[in-house]
């Protein structure tokens, strides 16, 4: 299928590995254009050169989601370059609490980073977009905000509100020829994972295969998924293929979630 991404500009948020990496990864391969944006510069440069040609349309440009003078900078000098077509807002994970132990600062300091930065980067991206008549805005969330994971309070709280935040975009600009959506992944195989599952098992006491058995005795599909996996999902939605797919939210959990 030809997704029609060649000459595409694309911004991806937490790039240098993970989910974000491997969206960034899938991107360049079909011919987008990719800036490649994380605190961690040289990952970006290490997997971008192993891409071979591919690897040539990706730029790596510093971000700390944590730090507004940093998104600014990163912000002007996209738009310095023309703006983008595509925007894949990833953000970090929060470390793991329960609702009646996080306290009001790790509310404040997570959301900042999580959701209003979030916010800041595609409003400030955003007119460019509608000037063209194209934009797709990609949001990664968590399977969590539709079952909430316990221990994962700032999380489920946070996550939830960047999809109230996102539906409603999606109903503003689809007019202009922009598409927002969101997609939840549920357990995909990254280092995120790993740390969670390294939480479990020593606050539960059990070692990490019976921490990762339970975990998979959850999934209908028997398995964790693989990053690209998931970002196959979200360079589709980063197509002219998928004109018509708005204001959506698309689990790819191997059937994890329960609720209908």
């Amino acid at each position: 299928m030809e997704l029609g991404l060649s000459g595409r500009r694309a911004l991806v948020l937490g790039a240098s590995k993970g989910l974000g990496g491997a969206i960034a990864q899938g991107l360049a391969r079909e011919g987008a254009t990719v800036i490649a944006a994380a605190r961690n510069v040289s990952a970006i440069e290490a997997w971008a050169g192993e891409l071979g040609e591919a690897g040539r349309k990706v730029t790596a440009m510093p971000l700390d989601l944590f730090d507004l003078a940093s998104v600014e900078a990163l912000v002007a000098a996209v738009l310095a370059e023309g703006g983008v077509d595509i925007l894949v807002n990833n953000s970090g994970g929060p470390p793991p609490a329960e609702a009646q132990e996080a306290k009001r600062s790790d509310w404040l300091v997570q959301f900042e980073a999580m959701a209003a930065n979030l916010f800041h980067v595609t409003q400030a991206l955003l007119p460019r977009m509608i000037e063209r008549g194209y934009g797709r805005i990609i949001t990664i969330g968590s399977s969590g905000i539709e079952q909430p994971i316990p221990r994962l309070a700032l999380s489920n709280g946070i996550r939830s509100a960047v999809r109230g935040w996102s539906k409603t975009l999606a109903g503003e600009v689809a007019r202009h020829g922009v598409t927002v959506n969101m997609i939840l992944p549920g357990r995909i195989q990254t280092e995120r994972v790993e740390q969670l599952d390294r939480a479990n098992s020593e606050r539960s006491g059990q070692s990490m295969d019976a921490v990762k058995q339970a975990a998979l005795a959850t999934i209908p599909a028997g398995r964790y998924g693989t990053a690209q996996e998931f970002a196959d999902v979200a360079v589709f939605l980063a197509s002219e293929r998928a004109s018509y797919v708005n204001g959506a939210t698309i689990r790819v959990d191997g059937g994890a979630t329960r609720s209908v």
